[in-house]
Order: C-alpha cells, then structure tokens, then sequence
C-alpha cells in the first residue's frame, strides 16, 4: 500500500516523486511507460544539447499516436476530414523533458494573472514566481527574477559562441529595430534575446535527471517502476484506490491512498474517460458507467499553432563549423497589433539547423508561432475502450481566425527578415516549408536516411541553378515564397496546410471554480466528483501560457506537491 502512485514520469511526475517522497513518512510509487534513464546510463542522444535525434528516435515516444492539427467540422459530416498526422509524445522517464528542445520559457505574467481570472484561485503571476524559481538553477543571473538553489539548470548560450547564421538573424532583428534583451526570463517586453535553456555546457538536464538523481533514487520510500503501462483506474465507488499495470508483460495491481495522473493533455483525459469520467453522452456511446459526469474533460486541448520559413545556408554560415550542438540559440517575441492581443502575442525561433542529417545542416528556419492563441476548440475523444488504443485527438488549430491572421503576420516578417542585408549574405532561396509526412519519414534516425541525406546534400552544396532545381521539385509542397508572398489568397492556403502545433499540449482537463462546469479539477489537482485521485500535468492549464509548456509544467508540478503535502500533513 503506497501513499502516493504517480501515473507517469514525466516532468511532473519526476517532480512530485521528489517532492512526495522526500518526508520518509510518505511510500511513494512512480510509474512509467517508456524505458528508464538511470543516471550513469542515460541514452547519449538525450544527453546531447541538440536535441533532434532523440526527438526522431522511436524508443522514446508513443510510435502509433497520431492527431489531427487542423479544424475538423463537425456541422458537416460530408466534409472531408483533415489527415491523420504522427505525433512525437514523448514515452520515456522525464516525457518531454528528455526529448524536446530543451527551452526554459516561463510565459507571461498576463498568462497566469488570466488563470486565476478563468477560475485558477492563487494562480496569479506572484503567485506562481516563487515556483518558477524554485525549479530552477539560473547559471547566469541572481537577480529577483531568478532562482540559484533548483533541481534544473538554465543558461544562455553567449553570442561569441553563436554560428555566423544565429548571428545574422540578430542582426537583422537589430536593424528592423527590436531591442536586444539580455534575458528572455526577466521583463516582459519585445525583443530578441539568447534563448534559455536546459542544459549544461555539454549535456541537456530533464526533469528526469535533475529531480530523480542517484540520491532521490536511493530513498527507500520511493519505488520507480518503468516500463509500466497502467490499463486502468481501480475504483471502490467514487473513490480511486489504485491502478492496474502491465509490468514486463505481467499484470499487477498497485494500492494508494491517492493517484495522481501526470501522463499530459492527451492521455489524462483518456484515463478518466476510461474510467467512466469525463462527458456523459460521449461515455455512454462507450458503453462506459458514468461515475462522475465532468463535460469538461478531453475538451479545450490548446497548442500554439506555428508556420517556417526555411533557407539554404551558405556553408560558412552554418552550425556545424562551430563547437556548438544547440541549434536554436537566438529568439524573437514580438507583438502582431492585432485589437486585443496582448504584447508579446507572437514569438520566432531561429533554428541553424533544421534536422540532425546532413540536409538538415544545409537548412535554417525561422519558425513563428502564435505565443498568445485564441484557438480552444481542440478535443480528446475515446477511440475504443481498449486501453491500448490511444485516443481521437483534433487539436482544431486555427479554429479562431485571429491565429491565422497573425501567422499570416509572422510569416511576412520571418520573409522580411530573411531579404534583409545581415541573412541575405549568409543564407540562399527561401521557401515555405511544411513539417509534411516526407519531411517526417526521413527525419527518423536510422543508416538509410543517413546515406540518402549525405547524397542528396551533395546536390544543394551545388551550383545555384541545380539547387533551386531541386528544392523546387523535391523539397516544397505545392507552395513557392515568390507566389505566397505575392498572392494572399496562396498565403492563407499555405498556411492553413502547412500549421502545425508544437507539441504544448494543454488545457484538455483544466483547473478552475467549483461553480465552473467546464473544470475538470480544483486548484490543487484534484479530480470533482470522485476521492482520492488527482491531475498534475499540462492539461490542468486554464489556457496555454505564451511559453514552451515544460517550465510551466514543472512549476505547477512544484506548487501542486506543495499542496499536497500541506494538505495531508
């Protein structure tokens, strides 16, 4: 019998196994699907500062998840449906933390001061501050705006340090007149900056290994079980006791005094829904007992939708003529000035390098994305009641006209930026490029797509005319920068086929007031309607923040522990 059984392993989970285990009064359970990474044993491509190999890697994510990114009309059943898209969610000890892009944005304090305005009691920006920092271990500066003690440690990469194609964008920033920013954490304005990150000199820090070290490991109250799918919920009346697991092939049943669910926005819903959770009429289409009639769960999914802009880098320009391995190191956040937004609403990253094969060493990006969206239409559905098959999920990016039209911003400016003097010596041929099933294929980490990148990098770092030739007939999808950037109707189409999320699932069980019938659980995690069970991951976000999620994940993890062990003290 354990106090705690933690659902997941991912960056909250690591948090709250640290966090609940650390009173030896507390027997504490974690449980993770994917493989463990052990400290001594961690996989190098995880280590590793540029993160897109572990990313592509299929040991480290679910391999048959797949969504839908753009809007799904449900008023009309004869419309087509918009294709099925594979979907990297992480399946390995850490989650995202272990395979993202490593970045440590917090978001905006408007983000968190709206979340206590949807319903999210004591979730205010000065309320949540002293969380952030208490993640973190900034290796940089020491002022109000940081902490120096967390299990996480964030720097930024110095400029001397950058590829000359880093620092043409900075440049060019410069000369369109943003300000440089020498902390993309501190105020909130606009402007460019270093992008903070997760990471040492040399190694990526997950939530895995900065809050489950050897020490944490060796608490005897703590128990880490990976390789561990949980196949359902155990219920005694509206009370949950426990889970059962799949361990090696054999299955267990695990008792707790409380379980807390920190499998994200896409499998949190799933699991209260299979647990006769969550809209009535959609479980009864199941054939599923409703134990607790909450509409809001699976409901409000939220990413933030994004559109690149990709070039030729001339090959003195690129990353790979530096000791470098990050390959994002420069940011931008800007405001759209659309009625409404916020400032700050927007956000692009330049990428050096745009994959970890030899093309994608020949290829730069800007990538832009809305820091700010509108668009909460998104939804996780029961697919079947077999606890192996992952879930229906229709992000419906897009789905508020405003987030198309500040792409559409985004996209004029990455293009502007691009012509412009500092990026137009060092870089050739901008096109628009689209994140297409192709580019997926080739990008998994494998000898045949290393042997056909090698080859096909030959032809690019060739003449001009022979380049141009064959980005135009292998490399784009039906959209050329001179037509979208000339005819706004071939804009809005590209766009609205080429927008993807990125991977910041949220908001599908979100937190919020009792009189609320859309929230799924209270300030504290815990799920309405039933005992003894509690969320504690990215989908309890009221709205997605204008940041990378895994930062805002990890501080509600760090506050929710607080909770929780305030409450059973």
């Amino acid at each position: 019998m354990y106090d705690y059984v933690i659902v997941g392993g991912g960056s909250a989970g690591s948090v709250l196994a640290h966090r609940l285990s650390a009173s030896s009064a507390h027997r504490v359970l974690l449980l993770e699907a994917g493989q463990d990474t052990p400290p001594g044993k961690v996989p190098a491509t995880i280590l590793d500062t540029y993160p897109g190999q572990a990313y592509f890697d299929p040991r480290f994510h679910w391999t048959e998840l797949k969504v839908r990114t753009q809007v799904v009309s449900h008023n009309n059943p004869d419309a087509e449906r918009p294709p099925l898209r594979k979907y990297e969610q992480a399946r390995v000890l850490g989650g995202g933390s272990s395979i993202n892009g490593q970045m440590a944005n917090r978001g905006a304090p408007h983000d968190y001061d709206e979340w206590e305005a949807r319903g999210a009691r004591g979730w205010n920006w000065d309320a949540v501050l002293p969380y952030f920092k208490k993640v973190e271990r900034d290796l940089d500066f020491g002022n109000e705006w940081h902490g120096r003690d967390g299990r996480i440690p964030v720097r930024r990469v110095p400029e001397a340090q950058w590829p000359v194609h880093a620092r043409a964008a900075a440049e060019a920033f410069r000369q369109a007149g943003f300000k440089a920013l020498p902390d993309q954490n501190g105020a909130f304005e606009d402007g460019f900056f270093p992008l903070t990150v997760n990471v040492t000199e040399t190694e990526r820090v997950s939530a895995a290994i900065g809050y489950l070290d050897a020490e944490t490991r060796r608490r005897p109250n703590l128990t880490i079980s990976t390789e561990t799918q949980v196949m359902s919920l155990i219920f005694e009346g509206t009370r949950c006791v426990g889970v059962h697991a799949l361990v090696g092939g054999e299955e267990r049943e695990f008792r707790g005094r409380e379980v807390i669910l920190c499998t994200g926005a896409i499998h949190s819903p799933a699991h209260l829904m299979r647990a006769g959770i969550g809209p009535a009429g959609h479980l009864k289409e199941h054939g599923i007992a409703v134990r607790a009639d909450l509409p809001g769960v699976g409901q409000g999914l939220m990413d933030h939708p994004a559109i690149s802009l990709s070039c030729f880098v001339q090959p003195e320009a690129r990353l790979n003529r530096t000791a470098l391995r990050r390959h994002m190191v420069v940011g931008l956040r800007f405001s759209s000035g659309i009625e409404d937004a916020p400032a700050g609403d927007m956000f692009m990253s330049v990428a050096s390098k745009s994959a970890w094969h030899a093309v994608g060493e020949q290829v730069g990006s800007m990538l832009t994305w809305v820091n700010k969206t509108y668009s909460q239409r998104g939804q996780v559905r029961l697919a079947s009641t077999d606890w192996r098959a992952h879930p229906e999920v229709e992000f419906n990016l897009l789905s508020d006209r405003r987030d198309l039209e500040r792409l559409m911003i985004g996209f004029r400016l990455a293009a502007t930026l691009s012509l412009s003097p500092p990026l137009a010596a060092v870089t050739a041929d901008p096109f628009p490029a689209s994140y297409s099933d192709r580019v997926r294929r080739i990008g998994v980490v494998n000898t045949k797509n290393r042997i056909l990148t090698s080859i096909i990098a030959r032809f690019l770092d060739g003449p001009a005319a022979l380049r141009r030739a064959f980005i135009d007939r292998f490399v784009i999808e039906g959209f050329r920068f001179r037509e979208v950037m000339e005819d706004e109707e071939a804009l809005e189409a590209f766009i609205r086929k080429a927008t993807i999320g990125v991977w910041h699932a949220s908001c599908s069980c979100r937190m919020g007031a009792e009189e609320d019938p859309m929230a799924v659980v209270d300030t504290e995690g815990r799920v309405r309607g039933v005992q003894g069970l509690r969320v504690v991951d990215a989908s309890v976000f009221p709205v997605v923040p204008s940041a990378n999620t895994n930062f805002p994940t990890l501080m509600t993890a760090e506050k929710m522990a607080d909770a929780i062990l305030a409450g059973n003290a």
